[in-house]
């Protein structure tokens, strides 16, 4: 039926498409300006058009992570039951009109700026994605192993730990479902059975190595949440009394 697409639930599927530099949804970060579902007119089955219109915090943010967002924008909100056509466009940025026609185009990202062929692109952005996800997965195992060292646990404690004694713990929080998630989504450890902290390639850290793991968690953390509320303060300065799709239309 037309027009019966909820708009909570697009937001909802917009609210899982992650920044990959800053490791959050473009929803909480305001990078949705605007989102509409209207009956699709095009469509015999009355299904609903949704269109999103997505905002960065600088004219000149790097084209590979706006297009992966644009990309998974439009990939989540099409992927919605009752959905039968999106338009999910970036403004104000310098490529824009590159991202928006590879996107629509489901050309990829390097046929939409040089004309390669398909696949190359995917390549590319998968690798993309795969880093800045490995990174926010050590970053997770500070927020989750940074109340247990203030509550002091110490590195042999640390060193044996695995998600599953966690679970049904203090340390049982979003935090650590957060960092499950992104251990699963590039193959690291994530099962219960599976060491809280752990190497890139999915080794156990020792109970040696522990302290100097946990800095360099920390330091990927404070990273990430620093460049994320610079961003934050770019993005409100930039668009300074204009409305995000969360209160508006």
């Amino acid at each position: 039926m037309a027009g019966t697409v909820d708009r909570q639930a697009v937001w909802s599927a917009l609210g899982t498409v992650l920044d990959p530099e800053l490791d959050e949804p473009i929803t909480d970060l305001d990078f949705v300006e605007t989102c509409t579902v209207s009956p699709d007119s095009d469509d015999p089955a009355g299904g609903s058009l949704v269109t999103v219109g997505l905002r960065l915090p600088t004219f000149f943010c790097a084209p590979n992570f706006s297009f992966l967002m644009v990309a998974d924008a439009y990939d989540a909100v099409t992927a919605i039951p009752g959905v039968s056509r999106a338009q999910v466009t970036l403004a104000d940025h310098h490529a824009a009109d590159e991202i928006n026609g590879g996107v629509a185009a489901h050309a990829g990202f390097v046929k939409a700026f040089t004309g390669s062929l398909n696949g190359e692109a995917a390549a590319e952005l998968d690798e993309l994605r795969h880093t800045f996800l490995a990174k926010a997965a050590l970053a997770g195992q500070d927020r989750v192993a940074r109340p247990l060292v203030d509550a002091g646990r110490g590195p042999e404690e640390l060193a044996g730990l695995t998600l599953g004694e966690l679970t049904g713990t203090d340390a049982d929080t979003d935090e650590l479902v957060r960092m499950r998630r992104r251990r699963e989504t590039i193959g690291l450890p994530a099962g219960d059975d599976a060491p809280l902290l752990v190497h890139s390639d999915g080794s156990p850290v020792t109970v040696e190595q522990v302290p100097l793991h946990l800095r360099r968690a920390r330091l990927q953390r404070v990273g990430i949440e620093t460049n994320g509320e610079y961003c934050k303060s770019l993005l409100q300065i930039r668009y300074a009394g204009r409305t995000p799709a969360a209160t508006g239309s």
